[in-house]
């Protein structure tokens, strides 16, 4: 292609162009730094790197590799592209090369990741004088070549799903991988956040306990994305403290990074020009300028429709380029994935448009240019992003350009206005909870099938083992041997099987295909069923819209059938908050801060339909479903009293202000805690009735908790200062969603007050 700055010229010059690019980064090339090791490789391993084309290995490369051999537990947190793989290969393949009974476990968050990996460590295994035996094991693995790989595989690629539900429970047939098993690793750990993460915290510890129990201690190796935390993430992970390798030697080749912030479309400023036409435009300039590229959205049918529009533009103006696009996502077949990354990567592909799917590290070559629509919710997820293009680093790679175009919601405005936060700033920490206990109840009942739990087990699963041991005693799932002073799982079904680690709710709502004899898509949590399986809704699996027919919470089911949508649902909900037990207590000069437990009541009362591509909003539908409660964390605050009679006074609504203010704090909030919008929850109240003070909650969604809040609470000061300089930039006179209103809000962002917002967030920080 031309070079980024020429291309950011032409794009300049087009007739959408409307003074859209706000910001250009130059990030300059860096040479590469190399390490040594203490001592040497096998000459064979040697041999087999060098064929391709490694002769040495970047600085954090071998000081991870001498960690690993002194026994250390590691995490690697270098960027994009930095051969973090080749760090946790080297001792895999050294070990199984020493000792052909040696085992490693490999991790991956996606069953694609993991046969990418397979692909390229088979491709550097076959050249080792004698090969260890490698393979993949996952939900489409035949039954035959599971016997296969449980007997033979040196190297074994899964996720953690299947280790839950395939290896620990049947861990009898895996006796001998697991008394010999060297290594685990973790390869994406920034993933394992949240509810996910937390459910991966236990699976670990399951695996850490039956491997005690077959006389091993595998060592972990870990690898991330730029994070603030990552050792005392994955520490959380695994249970223990590893050594954290983050002296990046990899080469870098020069990047532009533009920012690109949709225009308003009238007076009003408070609408702007739809994201994905941008985006369709983009793509297919890029394709004319010959620039191999992916164009990420955050759903999966937006791109699909990026793709739509922008194919309708060339097939106007080059329709030799139409076969050279195409969307990618993880719904495709694995062969027609395999296909689409093999096209990309060899450039009969030139442009492709997907979700986080080709995020992570899915070898595509090195790319010219990325187009993010929308921040995906995490810096270290943009770097990932951004970071596909240029891949081959050094002298190998030309320049490269990466442009995020920014939504209309208050996270995205929020770094439109501020770069500097994106470029200058530590990033985000990934944030789990071990010790929830709404996770560990599911995860100990089936850690009691595989092996009897006894008091000693405390040192696996932390405190609040024994009170979560005794309420399953009581509930009847556990029976304790007082003879053998443990534990032993009652049921006849195998608990794992209950446990979708991927969500937190303990009755799950099964998502039914109506069009194919009810077969089952997906399982759901109960608690955020109504609110995205409600009667209407259209909801999005594998790539495929499908329209909601029924909900039946009572009977654990949602019937959905395929459609082809244009739209998108947002569900209207109201919550109500009832304070459980204050934890923490702040006192800050104008308002008292807490920290605690509460119980949250959610209503779904109505859903819209909104156009993806022009936003445009439908009316209003009437639901009628159960309100769902649940006990959870959250942060609040007092607003004192007089401030009301303040507000008042200058003809502002005081109510509407705090409003506005939990509804900009929400969005905010991901710029420090690793999370999605959907996984906090707030509410405003004018007169709590537990304390009867004016009072704004932020609170995790999901039950129990995963950490989120309480980082809330940790920075709450900058989370005050970014929400009101959020909504003081917005260029709109009465708030917009880019400043204070919310997708899900209750109220519809009807008498929310931008001025009395302000008013309040400037007194809250006169300390």
């Amino acid at each position: 292609m031309t070079t980024p700055t020429e291309f950011l010229k032409h794009l300049k010059n087009q007739p959408y162009y409307a003074g859209q690019l706000i910001h250009v980064r130059r990030i300059p090339a860096r040479r590469a730094r190399y390490g040594k090791l203490e001592t040497g490789l096998p000459e064979t391993l040697v041999r087999a790197l060098k064929t391709q084309g490694t002769n040495r290995l970047y600085r954090h490369q071998a000081d991870a590799i001498n960690a690993v051999r002194k026994g250390a537990d590691v995490v690697i947190a270098t960027g994009t592209a930095s051969g973090k793989t080749l760090a946790y290969n080297i001792p895999a393949l050294e070990a199984a090369l020493a000792n052909p009974r040696a085992r490693a476990l490999y991790l991956f968050p996606t069953k694609a990741l993991a046969h990418d990996q397979l692909r390229s460590l088979a491709e550097l295994s076959a050249k080792l004088t004698s090969p260890p035996k490698i393979g993949a094991y996952d939900g489409d693995t035949p039954r035959k070549t599971r016997a296969l790989l449980r007997a033979e595989a040196a190297i074994l690629l899964s996720n953690p799903d299947m280790l839950h539900l395939g290896i620990l429970p049947n861990h009898h047939l895996w006796s001998d991988f697991l008394s010999n098993l060297r290594f685990v690793i973790l390869d994406e750990a920034h993933i394992y956040r949240g509810v996910f993460g937390s459910h991966v915290a236990a699976v670990l510890r399951r695996l850490n306990r039956l491997c005690a129990h077959y006389g091993s201690k595998p060592q972990y190796i870990a690898c991330s994305a730029t994070i603030s935390n990552p050792g005392e993430h994955v520490a959380r992970l695994i249970g223990r403290v590893p050594l954290v390798v983050d002296n990046d030697g990899a080469p870098r080749s020069r990047k532009l990074v533009a920012l690109w912030n949709p225009p308003f479309t009238g007076q009003a400023k408070n609408k702007r020009r739809s994201p994905y036409g941008e985006a369709a435009a983009i793509f297919a300039d890029l394709a004319r300028a010959g620039a191999r590229n992916i164009t990420f959205a955050k759903a999966r049918v937006a791109a699909e429709l990026i793709l739509q529009y922008a194919r309708k533009t060339l097939k106007r103006t080059d329709p030799h380029l139409l076969d050279r696009v195409a969307s990618y996502r993880a719904g495709y077949l694995s062969q027609h994935r395999r296909e689409i990354e093999a096209a990309l990567f060899s450039g009969k592909l030139i442009g492709v448009t997907s979700t986080s799917a080709l995020e992570l590290g899915v070898d595509v070559g090195g790319l010219d240019a990325t187009v993010s629509v929308g921040y995906p919710g995490a810096v270290a997820s943009l770097w990932q992003q951004m970071g596909r293009a240029g891949r081959r680093g050094g002298g190998r790679q030309s320049a490269s350009l990466a442009l995020l175009i920014g939504l209309n919601n208050p996270l995205d405005q929020y770094f439109m206005r501020h770069p500097e936060d994106l470029f200058d700033s530590p990033h985000e920490r990934a944030l789990i909870d071990p010790a929830n206990r709404y996770v560990q109840r599911q995860h100990l009942p089936c850690a009691a099938l595989e092996l009897p739990l006894s008091p000693a087990d405390e040192q696996h699963f932390g405190e609040g083992f024994i009170p979560a041991m005794i309420e399953l005693e009581n509930e009847g799932e556990l029976a304790y041997q007082p003879d053998s002073d443990n534990w032993m799982y009652l049921g006849r079904s195998v608990p794992a099987r209950r446990v979708n680690i991927r969500s937190m709710g303990r009755r799950p709502i099964a998502l039914l295909d109506a069009s194919d004899h009810d077969r089952q898509l997906e399982v759901m949590d109960a608690s955020a069923a109504p609110s995205r399986v409600h009667p209407g809704a259209i909801y999005i699996h594998r790539g495929e819209s499908y329209r909601v027919k029924s909900l039946d919470l009572m009977a654990g089911f949602a019937r959905l059938t395929p459609v082809e949508a244009d739209y998108f649902t947002q569900t209207i909900e109201i919550n109500d908050v009832q304070i459980v037990r204050p934890v923490k207590q702040q006192t800050l000069k104008r308002a008292l801060l807490h920290w605690g437990e509460v119980r949250v009541t959610q209503r779904a009362l109505a859903y819209r339909r909104v156009r993806h591509l022009t936003e445009e909003r439908g009316k209003e539908i009437a639901l009628n479903l159960p309100p769902h409660a649940f006990n959870t964390r959250a942060l609040w605050w007092d607003i004192p009293r007089q401030w009301k009679k303040s507000v008042s006074r200058r003809g502002w609504r005081f109510a509407g202000g705090m409003r506005a203010i939990e509804h900009t704090v929400m969005g905010i909030l991901p710029v420090f805690a690793m999370c999605d919008r959907w996984d906090i929850g707030g509410h405003t109240t004018l007169s709590h009735p537990d304390t009867g003070l004016s009072q704004i909650f932020i609170y995790d969604a999901h039950p129990g908790g995963v950490g989120i809040s309480e980082q809330g609470f940790a920075v709450i000061l900058e989370l005050w200062q970014a929400a009101l300089s959020t909504i003081k930039a917005c260029p709109c006179q009465n708030g917009c969603p880019s400043c204070i209103y919310s997708p899900k809000a209750g109220d519809k962002n009807e008498d929310l007050d931008k001025k009395a917002a302000l008013w309040i967030l400037e007194a809250l920080l006169k300390q």
